[in-house]
Formats: structure tokens, sequence, C-alpha cells
């Protein structure tokens, strides 16, 4: 039957390497896992059993790039999948929505935050789902690469709305990992499959090259590839965007074409820019990482890091783009520890200071007191600026609390509701008849309007039931609203998201509870910083870098000497060093950081903390900083070739006058 389905849908004679193992599990009704390294067909293990399962398969994926990708290669063999993302507008939105009510879109792709959506659970709910896939599924682990505090709650809402099974996706997964998922989701051990790390036709090359040489290297490195008479499609990553830029303009003052892909960029430009990489228009790309995610070109000849990549799970993954069609392909790093202090940045710029998480419990604390039902009541961006902690790290915070017991999620819902009436309200209420056309009168009585749209009062509507003797309760009426708005009868909107979380311990040690989390931030951020440096230590291996590489991620099956790499050739590397700087005491602290401390004054009404001078200097940007426009400021980034640890031990010694 599968056999069948591969060749006649699919056009595939036969299974890659563990696809069998997956489709079957979760054919025969099992929850699985398929461990598969970066283009060897994950997408298959849920396409495939999407087409014997009786429901709808639901899939969860990070990336937008990633669901158009796989949309695409569904359409070209004719099966119906769809998506629902923020690009679209809402006839787009409701069209998805028609066809999955109706079962004619067998497979739905969503991102991980639509489920926290007040409109969306409502729709789903209603709709029977045979499998959860989740792609990406190590952003469930925080022992993993990307954790997303939001994929922890993906085994609740899998119970939510009743999903039988589960497959988990991904290429980058250590043991650790691997046992992290698996539980979560409970899977049985023997329908976890992975199919090994080692790539033969991938040549991993680590050249130390000191920064100032860095550009010309490239170029002599990429002339005989790029300037052949068949040019090798070639992705060049970078750290920051502004490297990008400069390093494309360098290539092609070389006469070497390449375009510069980063998330700075408008949608279209990177559209277009990924449109003519694929088809061969283009054939260079200088990028961050914002480029690759869902890119199955199979003809990329070389992939070279131009910065060190974040971690040995992003260089696994960023390794695995190139060479797809198994045909030999070179991965270069010019390796160097000039950007070590960027990476690092970006580790210290997501742990919380003590005064951000002592406020976030406060916040906690004073609605458990004095709300009569203990509810605490937050929107995430308020929380973000008020507390001076990112979105992500700020969600991790959460995460924590729910993990502790202090806190357990009730409920989303967006704070605001607003609709336009597309035909008369007495139209619209003569549509039903007895207790429910009661019903929609009282909506339209607690409809507060303006010229054109009508915002609901959901409390008035609330009262209004109860002296009417109506069902006026909150999902009731969202079910109303979305049926009224797919009839036509209303245009429908919402915003201002809300989460609503129960106070379970109102009574905590508030200073206690804030050291335990600042402990927890801190040894995430030990945990972090040495990632990075066990990267330097496969860069700098003298033993095959094919076997350290699987070996990191649990595979012994690869070969001790492959032959291919440049360890394999002799050639051991020593990362070149950072270009010595001016020693710190050669700057005045205080000439650096006044300008923010007065602004801090003056806007803020506070002194900054050593921590924050630390990160502004460093160039991390904060919530407070958008506020405060720090980023233009002349102290700003001033020290960001410098160690975080250095300059935040170096204000400490000579702490510029702020309390």
């Amino acid at each position: 039957m599968i056999q069948q389905t591969l060749q006649q849908v699919f056009g595939y004679d036969d299974f890659r390497p563990g696809q069998r193992e997956v489709v079957e599990a979760v054919v025969a009704g099992r929850s699985a896992a398929a461990i598969f390294p970066t283009g060897s067909g994950k997408s298959l293990c849920y396409q495939l059993p999407a087409l014997h399962l009786p429901h709808l398969t639901l899939v969860v994926s990070p990336l937008l790039a990633l669901m158009q990708d796989q949309l695409a290669f569904l359409a070209r063999h004719g099966i119906a999948a769809g998506s629902i993302d923020s690009s679209q507008n809402r006839e787009e939105t409701a069209a998805v929505m028609d066809g999955v009510k109706r079962g004619e879109i067998r497979i739905l792709m969503i991102s991980v935050e639509r489920l926290k959506n007040e409109r969306f659970r409502a729709f789903i709910e209603r709709i029977p789902i045979s499998l959860l896939v989740v792609d990406e599924a190590h952003c469930i682990s925080e022992w993993g690469h990307n954790f997303r505090p939001d994929y922890l709650k993906l085994p609740d809402y899998q119970r939510q709305f009743d999903i039988p099974q589960a497959l988990l996706l991904t290429a980058t997964a250590t043991p650790r990992v691997i046992a992290d998922m698996r539980e979560r989701f409970g899977i049985a051990t023997e329908d976890v499959t992975t199919t090994g790390f080692y790539r033969h036709n991938l040549d991993l090359q680590v050249a130390p090259v000191a920064a100032k040489q860095r550009a010309s290297v490239l170029v002599d490195w990429l002339r005989p590839r790029l300037d052949a008479a068949t040019p090798q499609p070639t992705i060049v990553y970078v750290t920051l965007q502004k490297t990008a830029e400069q390093l494309t303009a360098y290539l092609g003052k070389a006469g070497l074409e390449a375009c510069a892909y980063h998330a700075g960029l408008g949608s279209e430009d990177r559209e277009r820019i990924q449109q003519d990489f694929m088809a061969g228009r283009v054939n260079g790309i200088v990028a961050t990482i914002a480029f690759g995610m869902g890119i199955d070109k199979a003809d990329i000849r070389n992939v070279v890091h131009y910065d060190l990549p974040k971690s040995i799970e992003n260089y696994s993954q960023e390794i695995g783009r190139a060479g797809r069609d198994g045909h030999p392909a070179e991965c270069l790093v010019l390796g160097g520890r000039d950007t070590l202090g960027v990476l690092e940045n970006f580790v210290y710029g997501d742990t919380p200071e003590p005064s951000g998480i002592r406020h976030v419990i406060g916040e906690l604390l004073t609605a458990a007191n004095s709300e009569p039902n203990g509810q605490w009541e937050l929107m995430l961006s308020a929380l973000s600026q008020q507390a001076n902690i990112r979105p992500l790290p700020l969600k991790t915070l959460l995460v924590q609390l729910e993990l502790l017991g202090i806190i357990a999620p009730r409920y989303a819902y967006f704070a605001e509701y607003r609709f336009k009436f597309l035909i008369d309200p007495e139209a619209l209420i003569g549509n039903f008849d007895g207790e429910r056309r009661d019903f929609v009168a009282a909506i339209v009585d607690a409809s507060v309007r303006a010229k054109t749209w009508c915002s609901l009062d959901f409390d008035a509507l609330y009262r209004l039931g109860q002296e009417r003797g109506l069902d006026t309760r909150r999902p009731r009426v969202i079910t109303a609203l979305e049926y009224f708005n797919d009839k036509g009868w209303i245009q429908l909107e919402s915003k201002q998201m809300t989460e609503v979380y129960q106070v379970l311990a109102p009574d905590v040690d508030p200073a206690q509870l804030a050291d335990r989390l600042h402990g927890y931030f801190q040894d995430k951020e030990g945990a972090e910083i040495a990632r990075i440096h066990a990267m330097l230590e496969l860069f700098e291996s003298d033993t095959c870098l094919s076997h350290r590489l699987a070996h990191y991620f649990g595979d012994d099956r690869a070969p001790k000497q492959c032959g291919h790499c440049s360890v394999c050739r002799g050639q051991v590397a020593r990362l070149p060093q950072a270009t010595d700087l001016p020693p710190l005491d050669s700057h005045a602290p205080d000439a650096l950081c006044q300008p923010l401390i007065e602004r801090c004054r003056e806007l803020h009404d506070a002194e900054p903390s050593t921590a924050l001078l630390t990160r502004f200097l460093c160039g991390i940007t904060t919530p407070l900083f958008t506020r405060l426009k720090a980023r233009q400021l002349p102290g700003f980034a001033a020290l960001e070739a410098y160690p975080y640890t250095e300059v935040q031990n170096w204000l400490e010694i000579n702490h510029p006058s702020v309390a």
C-alpha cells in the first residue's frame, strides 16, 4: 500500500534509508521520531502517511520559508495542503479554513505561535486530527540549540485537541535532546529512527585565516568555483547583516558576482534573491543564517563559513545544504576567533537582569493578591518593555515559572475584537430564531459603534446575558463571530494578544524565587558559551572532522578516518586569535556611559545597572534601549570588539557615577 503510494504519487522507486520504518510506524497508528541529516527526506515521513490517515495532518513548522517550500512540493504532486500564516489576508485564510472544514485539505501547516491564537483554537478544536507533526523538533528541548519555549506546550496541545499520534522531525539532535523529545511525547524507543550524521560526499575543511586576510583568501578560493564554465552554486555564511553587504561588495569589485541575503532586506527582495539562486540565475549568496531554512536545492557545491557558526548544531545544519544530490561538495571554515565575541554577546544578551526577573515576579504576585480569581493577565510585548527582557527569554522565564508550579496557563485571548457590518445589523439578527436570535441581538447591543467599526465589550455582553437569561460566555461569542465572518456578514479583526495565567503559589518568597530563576539563566548562559567553545574544539581537532562531528550527535558508525577532511590530509587547524586591541584602561568609562546615564535619568527615572551599561558598550540591544533610542548615542557598541565579561569586570572596577 505505502509502496504503491510512494511510486504513483511521489514518483520514487524506493524509500531512502530510515523512511520506511518511520512511515510504517505512523500508518500503524504509533507516534514516531525521525532523526535524519538535512536533505535526507524527513518531510516524506508525514507527507505519505497523511494520504492514508483518516483525518487532518497538522504540521507545526518554525519558519514560513519551510512551509512554502513544502507546500510547493505537495502542490507539484497533487496533494491538497495549505497553511495559515501572517502573510495571508482574510480571504486567503478563510479559504484555507473552509478547505480544512470540508476535508479537502489533508495537510495544514502552521507556526507554533498560531496555537496561542484564540480564534484559531476555536476553529481547530472542531476539526478531527489524525497526526501532529513537529518539524525542527529539537526546538522543544532546553538542551538543544534554537530552544523555543512555545514548543514545550505542544504535548499539552496534542492532548487538548485529542490528537492520537505525533511525529517529530529534526536533523540536529544530540542523544540528550533525542531522549528529551521522546519522553515529552511518549514515543517508544524502538520508534525513534536515526540514520546517522556521516556524509560521505562532503569534504570538510578548516583553514585558519587572520581577519585581515580573510576576504582576499575567500576571493582566491571562490574564483575557480564561481568563474568556471559551469559556475558552482555557493553559499557563504556570515554572522552580521553589515558583513553580508560589505563582503558582497568586495567580491563584486574582485569580479565575482554574488548577492547579499539577510533579514534586513524586504520580503520581496529576499524572495527574488532566493528564486534567482534556486533557478541558477545567481550562483553566489553571501548570507546570514536567515538564508537556507527550506532551501531544497540539490546541487549546492560549496558552503563557506566566513565567520564562525553559532554552534556545532548550526554548522551541521548549514553544511547539510551542500551536496544533496550525492555528488562531492566542499564545506570550508575560514576560521578565526575575531567573531567569537559577537557570538558570545548574542548569548549574554538573552540573560535577564535580576531586576527584570523581580519585576515579573512582582507583577504576578500583585495580580494574585488583587484579582478576585487570582489570575494574572499579561501582554508579552508590554511586559518585555517593562521588565527590559527580550521576548524570547521572557517566554523562557514564563515557562520556567510554569515548570516550578508557580503559574499555570489558562487561556489566551485578544484584548480587542472589532468588526464591520457587511449587512444591516437587523438583517444579521433576522438570520436566526428563538434563543439564538436573542443571543445575536445581545452581541449587537453590546458592541460600541464608531463610524465604521464596532468594538465588542465582553463585560457588557456578559451582563446583558445575565439580565436576559442568555449564554454569553466568551467561547460561544468567539465561535459566533467567526461564523458571521465566514458567512460574509461582518469583517472581523482582532489584536492585542493577552495571555492569562493562574497563580498557583501566591505566597512564594519573591527574593528566593528571583535568585533561583536568575541562577537558571546563568546556568543556561554557561551551557551556551560552552556550546560555542565545543565548536572551537571541533575545528581545532587533531582527529577526523567527519568522525568527531558524527560522534557529537551520538553516531559512532562514521569511519574513524574519512579521508575527505582537512585533518585526514594532515592539516590540523589552530584558529588565530582576534587582532590585539588597546587595553580597556585606555578608554574613559564616564565619557562613554554618561549620555546613557543621563537619558535613563531623564526618560526612565532610574540609574542604569552595570549589566545594562555593559550591554550598551558591547552593542547588545534590549527593549529599554529601543525606548531610550540608545543606538543613537555615541557610546553604543563602542567596545563591541572586547569580550563581554572583560567589559563588565572593567566597569565594576571603574564604575561610572551611578547608583
